[in-house]
């Protein structure tokens, strides 16, 4: 009897799960920010900032000063060392014509990035000064310090305007809500992060103010910062990272617990970018050396990184192109992205849309003028368009219909030569395809015709692949079952042939190995339980 292909099911070969993990297109993504510039600074490297202006200079703080990088060859350009002991949390503003950075003494300095000269000194704090950030009015900044406030200054007057009293211990990380230029969020070593307005919630005298809210993260927290929308906030500490609804109320979105070690940086990746590998990105360093990123649709991780050293510090430019870490050993490395965005952040992408900017305006000119080239019918481009494009990684692809091609074992199961089928499979040396065919075997009921009437030289492989497979957990439980029935089966043809007998030494020596490892592991476990059980009797006592 025979059947047409359309109604022959082909032989489905089992799948097992892949031994090492495949690289996807957000790891690749990550992977090619490659040749890191390593420079080695005198103690660990604290803070990263990026200026959002291009050609994205960064500050880098690390022991008593502020090193200056230029964006595009990644070497020092300036040294600010005006600190009488260690310098903290150097950032810019947002016309990266002002740098801002705390020190030990508690004075907060507002320098001159190009001549190095200092234009503020901001003397409110009682103790270390460890954060600093302009507002967005560019008139003002606030600070956090060791003694428990948080202080807003005006920078033009050089006098603070009010302290945000509230929290019971450092006030170690700053973040400017992007939605308002008075709304700022503090975090601190008394476990919460706290949401002010600075229009209310401070005091010109010496008291204190109420916060808006406060976030409680279980643990001393290391850095804050918002999402691009104001609508949520992250906060670092501890081992974990909390992602905040901070427009519902302070509401617990997610805590994510992938960290050995304390978080110290968190950092949001710019926004567009035409792959889905290129999204926005949450970043976060630890302490175990890792820098980690997730996705911002259900905060599942997507790629690590290991550094030689703990990681203290994280920064990435507006365009995306330049990826820092600073180590806890004084190593700053700096990755740049083979594919830069060019777009960077909301200040680029707006600088794009209207034309701001050398580099902006020409990149939008260009692609302007590509859409209206490709909506013309006129051109030859219009009948090129999406040739080149790719499909991105979530697509669906249709697959073409295709007739059916069997496999040669396929070809003798669809006639019944289960004998043949079997010796198919045998040559092919997959050991999921002969797995599946001992299967289907067994589920027909051929599996003695399959095996059965066969000389030394028929015998031969399939003796050799049940000794090279038997031991293997993934085929062990399909082909004990057909090495008894073959040891059965064929005990006459031992000392026939040399080389089926060195096959079935084989055979024998795997499955006495694997009995020899079960005695082994038994005997393990039967030292361990008294052990185990005597440990869980004592637990109760000892607490």
């Amino acid at each position: 009897m025979d059947y047409d292909a359309g109604t022959y099911r082909k032989l489905v070969v089992k799948q097992y799960p892949a031994r090492s993990l495949r690289e996807t297109a957000e790891g690749k993504y990550w992977k090619r920010f490659a040749a890191p510039s390593v420079a080695k600074q005198i103690g660990g490297v604290s803070h990263i900032d990026f200026c959002p202006q291009q050609p994205y200079h960064y500050a880098v703080t690390a022991s008593t000063r502020v090193m200056i990088y230029d964006g595009q060859t990644r070497q020092l350009r300036r040294t600010i060392a005006r600190f009488k002991d260690k310098a903290y949390g150097a950032t810019w503003r947002e016309d990266g014509k002002l740098l801002a950075a705390g020190g030990q003494d508690g004075i907060v300095q507002v320098f001159d990035p190009n001549s190095r000269n200092v234009l503020r000194q901001l003397r409110g704090h009682a103790r270390a000064a460890h954060a600093a950030r302009f507002a967005g009015d560019r008139t003002h900044l606030l600070s956090g310090g060791d003694d428990v406030v948080a202080r807003w200054w005006d920078i033009t007057a050089g006098k603070q305007v009010c302290r945000l009293a509230g929290h019971t211990d450092y006030v170690r990380s700053l973040a400017a809500s992007p939605a308002s230029s008075d709304a700022w969020l503090t975090g601190s070593y008394d476990h919460t992060a706290k949401l002010w307005d600075v229009r209310a919630g401070g005091s010109r005298g010496g008291g204190g103010g109420g916060a808006v809210m406060s976030l409680d993260h279980g643990a001393p927290v290391e850095d804050v910062a918002f999402f691009p929308s104001g609508g949520m906030a992250v906060t670092a500490g501890g081992n974990t990272l909390c992602i905040w609804d901070v427009l519902g109320g302070g509401r617990l979105l997610k805590r994510l617990a992938n960290f050995q070690k304390t978080v110290t940086c968190v950092a949001l990746s710019p926004l567009a970018g035409p792959e889905a590998s290129a999204a926005p990105r949450l970043l976060a360093g630890s302490l175990d050396g890792h820098v980690k990123v997730f996705e911002l649709d259900g905060f599942t991780l997507t790629h690590a990184t290991k550094y030689p050293a703990p990681v203290l510090s994280i920064g990435i430019s507006p365009d995306a192109g330049l990826l820092a870490a600073g180590l806890a050993d004084g190593t700053l490395t700096v990755r740049r992205h083979a594919r830069p965005r060019g777009g960077g952040g909301a200040g680029g992408a707006a600088a794009v849309g209207a034309g701001g900017g050398a580099a902006g305006g020409v990149g939008g000119r260009a692609a302007r003028r590509r859409a209206r080239l490709e909506m013309n019918a006129s051109t030859f481009r219009y009948f090129l368009r999406g040739r080149s494009t790719r499909a991105a990684p979530g697509d669906f692809a249709v697959a073409a219909r295709r007739r059916a091609r069997l496999a040669p074992y396929d070809k003798m199961l669809k006639r019944f030569l289960y004998r043949d089928a079997l010796d198919a499979a045998l040559a092919t040396r997959q050991a999921g395809v002969v797995d599946a065919l001992l299967e289907e075997l067994a589920a027909r009921g051929g599996l003695p015709a399959a095996l059965s009437g066969r000389d030394a030289a028929g015998l031969l492989p399939l003796v050799r692949h049940l000794a090279r497979h038997v031991a293997n957990p993934r085929h062990a439980a399909t082909l004990a079952g057909v090495a008894a029935r073959v040891v059965d089966a064929y005990a006459p043809a031992v000392a026939t042939d040399a080389r089926l007998d060195a096959a079935l030494c084989a055979l024998r020596d795997a499955l006495a190995g694997e009995v020899r490892l079960a005695d082994e592991l038994a005997a393990i476990q039967g030292a361990l339980e008294p052990i185990l059980s005597a440990g869980l009797a004592a637990a109760p006592a000892g607490r």
